[in-house]
């Protein structure tokens, strides 16, 4: 038997897709475009895929990346990664080369995995790594008449799922057999961006992400006749739920492509999506569509958001788009492996001033414990920065560096700080408040910029409102950009007025059409940010 671990053994994150693939083979697990993937078609591209990777490397590596645009070679080759026993490193074909770079220089992957564009990304680095160019996965799966991505068409022919392409392995009677792995190994390393621009590494081990699942497991009812989207991008670490929750369930993974946003629930219903999840952001997204009507999208049902804060007027739009869904607000960061709290939103809810407008983000994950911490560094009762420990916290770092000021000591445990602001509720739930350093002072007034957000969204011809603070002198200004019917500045002044103290006005309103994203779906905040400056020096 090839490299790898042989019946028994531990499989870690990897193994729920190999217990759906053993149990139903012949399910679809994936789905791009016109093409989809059974399981077993999946398992042995990447069981290919993961034989080159480990003859690249000269035997188990400890990294693997996988540099490719969302689709087959990106959710195959993170597999592949795994069935390596590697952790998986997933990259951004978008980002700039030099941050590219830099991540490949801080994980250190022996080989990547990559699509046609990552190949020609990689060629261009001053420190080539070695690829196993796996572009020719694109052309595989069997065609199932939906309409392609970009206008493709599918292969008249699809290949057989025996005929060998790039990176597969002729020799099926000493077929590569996935690696074991054990819970404190690394399972993915994933990269957030850090205060100085420099992106931090975060690995996330097998014990880590066994937890999550059991947890997800535990909480919802998904099952192998549900289909997941997947919405986010690679290196946006809610890919894993889109992955291996719908892949532990048996479950299938649709791809939705970014001009899919131009009729949403049409394509939610073409693909039966029954488990959606993305950015609240794409709740408005799909408003200015004019296609979030009552009943649109009858089939959901699970809509799970994430990444950033999900208002209660967005939520109660999208229930009525999906009347037969649950509406679930997640939140946490990467270090805490995907996320670490859930909240069902009900409309009936009871509304919490704490929360500016926004939905509780619920209750720690069953093993995991809390605690707030006020601005003095001791525990408050009732609202501070969030701290986590527990099984779903990361080790630490690639970065040792990274973790300076970002870990608490606290009874001989080791806790993570969120740099969320928390409150509670009487109930116990928890409220997000907003981060920390989106505290400013004002002219000796301390603002919370949250606050100033929901009050402009209280404000009549007023839809959304992003609140941005640049330097003014030795203190700060607001700049408030919003989306709406208001155009004159006077009257939203006047109601901002009846709300908030005269420092929390902003000195500048700014009316948009829409708010940049980024490639995770999220508000660009960084490039309002930008924009506020370019204003305030003119």
């Amino acid at each position: 038997m090839a490299d790898g671990a042989g019946p028994g053994a531990q499989q870690g994150l990897h193994g729920h897709f190999l217990a759906s693939a053993r149990a139903h083979p012949d399910r679809i697990a994936l789905r791009v475009g016109k093409r989809t993937w059974t399981y077993s078609e999946v398992h042995r591209a990447a069981r290919s895929l993961a034989s080159s990777v480990v003859a690249a490397a000269g035997g188990r590596p400890a990294a693997v990346g996988v540099l490719a645009a969302r689709g087959e070679v990106a959710y195959v080759g993170l597999l592949a990664a795994l069935y390596a026993g590697a952790a998986a490193v997933p990259l951004n074909v978008e980002f700039p080369a030099a941050r590219t770079d830099a991540m490949l220089r801080a994980a250190r992957p022996a080989v990547v995995i990559a699509d046609d564009q990552g190949a020609r990304i990689i060629a261009r680095l001053p420190d080539q790594p070695p690829v196993v160019h796996a572009g020719g996965l694109n052309s595989g799966g069997v065609n199932t008449g939906l309409g392609a991505e970009g206008g493709e068409s599918a292969p008249e022919t699809p290949r057989h799922p025996e005929e060998n392409g790039p990176g597969e392995n002729a020799d099926e009677a000493d077929p590569f057999e996935p690696w074991s792995v054990e819970p404190d190994d690394r399972a993915y390393i994933m990269f957030t961006s850090g205060s100085t621009g420099r992106p931090k590494g975060v690995p996330i081990s097998h014990g880590n992400a066994e937890h999550y699942l059991r947890c997800v497991r535990d909480r919802y009812d998904f099952g192998p006749q549900d289909v997941f989207s997947q919405t986010f991008d690679v290196t946006f670490d809610v890919l894993i739920f889109d992955l291996f929750c719908a892949w532990s369930a048996g479950a299938s993974v649709a791809h939705v492509p970014g001009f899919g946003y131009a009729d949403l629930p049409a394509l939610v219903n073409e693909l039966g999506i029954t488990v959606w999840f993305s950015a609240p952001s794409a709740i408005s997204v799909v408003r200015r569509t004019r296609r979030l009507t009552d009943g649109a999208m009858p089939g959901l049902h699970w809509s799970l958001f994430a990444g950033e804060a999900l208002m209660e007027h967005d939520a109660a739009d999208w229930q009525r788009a999906a009347p037969g869904s649950t509406v679930v607000n997640l939140y946490g960061p990467t270090e805490l492996t995907v996320s670490c709290t859930a909240h069902a939103w009900r409309a009936a809810d009871a509304r919490h001033p704490e929360a500016h407008g926004g939905v509780p983000i619920g209750r720690l994950h069953p093993g995991l414990r809390g605690v707030l911490l006020d601005a003095e560094g001791d525990r408050h009762p009732e609202r501070g920065e969030l701290c986590v420990t527990g099984p779903q916290m990361f080790a630490g770092y690639l970065d040792p560096a990274d973790g300076a000021g970002r870990f608490l000591e606290l009874d001989g445990e080791r806790w993570y700080r969120t740099g969320d602001l928390v409150a509670t509720a009487p109930d116990g739930t928890l409220l997000y408040s907003g981060r920390l350093d989106h505290q400013v002072q004002i002219r000796g007034v301390r603002v919370e910029i949250p606050e100033v957000e929901w009050a402009l969204r209280r404000c009549p011809g007023v839809d959304e409102a992003v609140v941005v603070a640049v330097p003014a002198g030795n203190s700060h200004a607001l700049h408030a950009f919003y989306t709406g019917t208001a155009t004159e500045r006077a009257p939203v002044v006047g109601e901002l007025g009846k709300l908030l103290p005269r420092a929390a006005i902003p000195r500048v309103l700014q009316r948009v059409t829409r708010f940049p994203l980024n490639g995770n779906g999220k508000i660009d905040r960084r490039a309002l940010a930008q924009e506020a400056e370019r204003h305030a020096v003119r």
